[in-house]
């Protein structure tokens, strides 16, 4: 378990956009934008992310890699209408040409959505009959789809909208969530596979503030791979250390993560 800094050097409250290229690439996105940029990525953080990324760098290694959330028909009707932007991990996606996981997914237990229980999405209309998941069991999913493939990435953004709210018995029951979902993850990874936990930048800690925070992040890592991020001091050096690892499983054999 580390502490990262998520600031990069440059001044101002880190942010989502540039926060999660510089977790996904291992480039500086800060440093190159002069700024921390929310949201979503622009054309500049596109194109680092078509340059390399986590699930990009697993493909070309000629492993298997995928990215763990649903999505809805919704979604990208709204990114086709304009009323929505690809986030990094979206954007990851598409640049390793890999499919994107869908509701009957979700319904299959080969799927999450953002929220770890489905809860957000049984909210909505048309999507009542979705099965709430507990967080231990939507955990031992997760760690299933590790024994098909050699690099999951999975996205849960509940802590930074919990933070937001600076509503701390919605954040202690979240984080009683996130350590449930965590042990059902951990407790039940296939031999070899290797856990990785990490920010991209501080929110939920502070709930003082409503905004993000320059704090440093947390890494945890829980496997025989979790000595590689040992050396790890900023967001930017998780990925690296990923990218030596898929490339160690060619002649090494696969240690899932």
């Amino acid at each position: 378990m580390l502490a990262l800094d998520a600031c990069l050097g440059v001044d101002g409250l880190p942010q989502s956009a540039t926060g999660q290229v510089s977790l996904f690439t291992g480039a500086n996105a800060p440093a190159l934008l002069g700024d921390h940029l929310s949201a979503y990525p622009n054309a500049k953080l596109k194109a680092l992310i078509d340059r390399d990324n986590l699930l990009l760098h697993a493909v070309r290694a000629g492993r298997r890699a995928t990215f763990a959330n649903a999505y809805t028909p919704e979604y990208f009707a709204a990114v086709a209408g304009g009323k929505l932007r690809h986030s990094a991990t979206t954007l990851c996606v598409l640049s390793a040409g890999l499919r994107f996981r869908m509701l009957a997914d979700l319904l299959a237990g080969q799927a999450l959505f953002w929220d770890i229980t489905n809860e957000h999405l049984r909210e909505r209309p048309g999507y009542q009959h979705v099965p709430y998941v507990a967080p231990q069991e939507a955990g031992r999913r997760l760690a299933r789809l590790a024994q098909c493939h050699a690099l999951v990435l999975y996205e849960c953004f509940q802590p930074d909208v919990i933070g937001h709210t600076k509503d701390m018995d919605r954040a202690l029951a979240h984080l009683q969530e996130l350590d449930e979902f965590i042990a059902g993850c951990a407790g039940d990874l296939p031999q070899g596979a290797t856990l990785l936990l990490c920010s991209d930048h501080g929110n939920l800690e502070d709930l003082s503030t409503g905004a993000h925070t320059r704090n440093p992040v947390p890494l945890i890592a829980i496997g025989p791979a979790a000595a590689s991020f040992a050396s790890c001091q900023a967001i930017t050096d998780v990925a690296p250390a990923i990218y030596s690892l898929l490339e160690g499983m060619v002649t090494t054999g696969e240690v899932k993560g």
